[in-house]
């Protein structure tokens, strides 16, 4: 939800190439804090490589970027003290338990009393049953919901999370979803790439639609479902589905 303050994200007129690939053409885009965005596209629209120069782990060719009140460019250490940065597969260590690998993490962000830290998360994430075992024998959704736990160790004001269920059962996106709302619920600014139209709609609070480096359409669920195409009426009025608006959005020009 805004809190009527400084966005925490600012992106103006950002792009990026690889070469004579141009991933990045010219994105703008503000991201409110407390809010969840989803960043919906296909494979290769461009939603990493954003993600990747926000995180300062990219430099952009043009344009700039802010988060969390610091430039990414100019600024950042300041920008990577601010966030957190899970990506397509949990980065978790597979031979400690699930509480080791929370308290390893609260470690390493030098914070006191890293059992206390690790049984909170654990429980918030209803992960607390299975807290003593190696993770290498939890499922793949209980890892993702570690992945996420331990993203959230040191309150960072900004969580980008990549393709997070990404070869995940339903089951295990299930939990993952509720994993997210989990962290978004003590106010964190959490930017998501996706390429699955259901996870978009049920997260997030607004949609950013990547298509070719660009980003088509922004706003809320409702917002983009009043774009193309229309209602038709068939038996009863029946109006475009997320899928159906972003299919039109991104279909090739016949031309």
């Amino acid at each position: 939800m805004s809190t009527g303050t400084a966005p925490a994200i600012t992106i103006r007129g950002l792009e990026k190439s690889f070469a004579d690939n141009h991933v990045l053409r010219g994105v703008d885009l503000e991201v409110a804090k407390g809010s969840i965005v989803a960043l919906l596209g296909p494979n290769g629209a461009g939603k990493t490589t954003l993600v990747r120069i926000l995180a300062t782990l990219l430099e952009a060719d043009a344009g700039t970027a802010t988060v969390n009140g610091f430039d990414v460019a100019t600024l950042a250490r300041d920008v990577r003290a601010s966030i957190s940065l899970t990506g397509q597969f949990a980065a978790v260590d597979e031979v400690l338990t699930g509480r080791e690998n929370l308290a390893l993490m609260a470690t390493l962000r030098h914070l006191p009393d890293t059992t206390a830290i690790a049984d909170r998360l654990l429980a918030l994430f209803d992960l607390t049953e299975a807290g003593n075992r190696r993770v290498a024998t939890w499922s793949g959704g209980m890892r993702r919901r570690l992945d996420i736990a331990m993203s959230l160790i040191g309150e960072p004001p900004v969580i980008f999370l990549d393709e997070p269920t990404t070869g995940l059962d339903p089951q295990s996106r299930l939990e993952v979803w509720a994993a997210v709302r989990e962290a978004a619920a003590s106010g964190t600014t959490i930017v998501l790439t996706t390429q699955y139209l259901d996870e978009a709609e049920q997260l997030a609070d607004r949609i950013a639609i990547v298509h070719e480096g660009r980003i088509l359409a922004e706003g809320t669920l409702a917002t983009i479902k009043a774009l193309k195409p229309a209602p038709r009426i068939e038996y009863v009025e029946r109006h475009p589905s997320l899928e159906e608006i972003f299919l039109a959005l991104t279909a090739k020009d016949p031309s």
